[in-house]
């Protein structure tokens, strides 16, 4: 059943504007809020995890609102974030015989959602799309923004393209059956955005984080508070020229961690590896000097209590060595003339972007991070 209320977060980018709707029971109105937008066909993609759960439903309720619709499933897990799922999703689409004006629904977490976001961004150079986000990382984080993309061998998310979707609806009520590995992995994305730039958000975080994992009315206040915060840096910077670069405060080390791990899930999640990069980032600005210690740690342990991981030797199979770490961050898309850039702290709540770090600075910090006893 759907609550009495929702809350309903704008994102206001001209003609390209769109709501994102949070709040628990949305699914069960899908079809008529998916339909108000006009298509009429849509264009399911989902995965082995999800769609069997809410595919079925999702269907149904378009095709009673006169949608002509398809469902396409797949593997879960990063690894399908590939050229040949993206190729398997946009041959599916258009047999489906989808045109610029109906719709491709992204039913799933964020592989789903920037999978067939950027099917959607390059079939008939452009359909319309929503995104029905089914974990906590994809409902704070990567449903918002318009972000869509694969992974190549050389790195995550280094082919996609901004395509902003027509609607966004996060049923916080689909997070009840979440696993709860997965549950702390995208709570690494929540209290990321207290850490960017409001400590007092971040010090509401350290208060109720236990509410938002069992789903009382924190979560929605969790999730709705997390995508204004991000569809407020959106706004100013939809393309990732200038303030959105923020965003990936400690996505740096967090992807480098997924490359070197070959994004192996059964090692290192997404949200896993944000949480490592949060508490190095932190550790990493106390070491040169810019952000207090105390800080940090108050970083750690927030993270530590909510059942992250923030060390590398966290990582199971361990992380390889600091060159090896190196190589992996120069091939992330913060990279500009060969320069590392890094999203680094003064304080909690004030992060700023650091371009140009020296290679040498950040080896004999990742040295130290992997042999402590040494330093």
């Amino acid at each position: 059943m759907e609550s009495p209320s929702f809350i309903t977060v704008p994102v206001p980018l001209g003609d390209r504007a769109y709501d994102i709707l949070v709040g628990r029971g949305l699914i069960a109105t899908a079809g008529s809020r998916i339909a108000a937008l006009g298509a009429r066909a849509a264009a399911i993609v989902t995965d082995e995890h999800v769609g069997p759960l809410y595919a079925e439903a999702l269907a149904r309720s378009l095709n009673d609102q006169g949608l002509r619709t398809s469902v396409t499933t797949l593997p879960p897990g990063e690894a399908t974030k590939s050229y040949a799922s993206l190729e398997q999703v946009c041959d599916a689409v258009l047999a489906a015989r989808i045109e610029r004006g109906d719709l491709v629904v992204a039913l799933g977490g964020g592989v789903i959602g920037d999978l067939a976001g950027f099917a959607a961004a390059v079939v008939r150079r452009g359909v319309r799309f929503v995104q029905v986000p089914t974990s906590l990382l994809s409902q704070v984080d990567s449903s918002v923004g318009g972000k869509t993309g694969i992974n190549s061998r050389h790195g995550k998310n280094l082919v996609g393209a901004f395509h902003q979707p027509s609607l966004v609806l996060a049923d916080t009520a689909l997070l009840d059956t979440l696993p709860i590995r997965e549950m702390r992995a995208g709570y690494a994305e929540v209290a990321k955005y207290g850490l960017i730039d409001d400590e007092r958000f971040f010090a509401w975080c350290e208060a109720n984080w236990q509410g938002v994992f069992t789903g009382g009315p924190e979560r929605d206040e969790a999730v709705a508070q997390s995508c204004r915060a991000k569809a407020d840096v959106v706004v100013r910077d939809e393309h990732e020229n200038g303030d959105r670069a923020l965003l990936n405060l400690g996505h740096t080390f967090g992807h480098a961690l997924e490359r070197i791990t070959r994004y192996d899930s059964a090692r290192l999640v997404h949200g896993e590896g944000v949480a490592i990069g949060l508490a190095l980032a932190f550790r990493f600005s106390a070491s040169l000097g810019l952000c207090p210690a105390a800080d940090a740690q108050r970083v750690e342990a927030h993270l530590s209590a909510a059942g992250l991981p923030t060390r590398l030797s966290h990582v199971p199979g361990g992380c390889g060595t600091a060159d090896e770490l190196l190589d992996a961050m120069a091939q992330d898309k913060k990279v500009k003339g060969g320069a590392l850039t890094f999203i680094l702290a003064r304080r909690i709540g004030q992060s700023f972007i650091a371009p140009g770090i020296e290679a040498d600075k950040v080896r004999t910090f990742l040295e130290s991070e992997l042999n402590p006893s040494r330093s």
